[in-house]
Parts: structure tokens; sequence; C-alpha cells
């Protein structure tokens, strides 16, 4: 009995580790896109420091606001790098 209940802790233990692999994996590959958001649908702090949350954003695609997305798709989506999105807010 013990020799099941170890044996199946330690399957279970392999396939949470593959998990988390993967998860890290799929995490690194989003990106930051500003200037995309809706209001109240921001993922987090904005650039000029106006809010420090999600959800907080009061305009729609305000370009200093942002969203993840996946790598690659912020340009199809007309949206900024935070080196564009900074270059613009200087403007």
């Amino acid at each position: 009995m013990n020799q099941r209940l170890i044996l199946s802790s330690a399957l279970a233990s392999a396939l949470a580790l593959g998990l988390v692999g993967q998860a890290s994996a799929q995490a690194k590959e989003k990106e930051k896109c500003y200037g995309i958001a809706k209001a109240g649908q921001n993922d987090c702090a904005n650039l000029s420091g106006s809010h420090s949350c999600a959800g907080q954003s009061k305009a729609d695609m305000g370009a200093d606001e942002w969203k993840y997305v996946a790598k690659g798709s912020c340009v199809n989506m007309k949206g900024m790098t935070e080196e564009e999105a900074k270059a613009k807010a200087k403007k």
C-alpha cells in the first residue's frame, strides 16, 4: 500500500513540474502592447503613473495603457512597444 502511495505521489509531482514548465514557457510568449486597452481593461499600472493597478484606465486606447498579448501580435493590433509609447508621451 505504501509503495503505491509513494509511486502515485511521485507521478503526480512529475506531472505538476511539467505543467509548471509549460506555463512559464507560455508566459514568455507574451508581450506588453500599449495603446490597445479599452477603458477598465488594462493589465496593470500605466506609464504616466496616474494609477497602479489593472482595470483602472479611464479612456479607450490610451497610449500609456497596456495589455499582455501574444508575442508578435501587437503590431497587427496597431499597438506600440513600450519605447514607442514613451516617445509618444514626450511629444
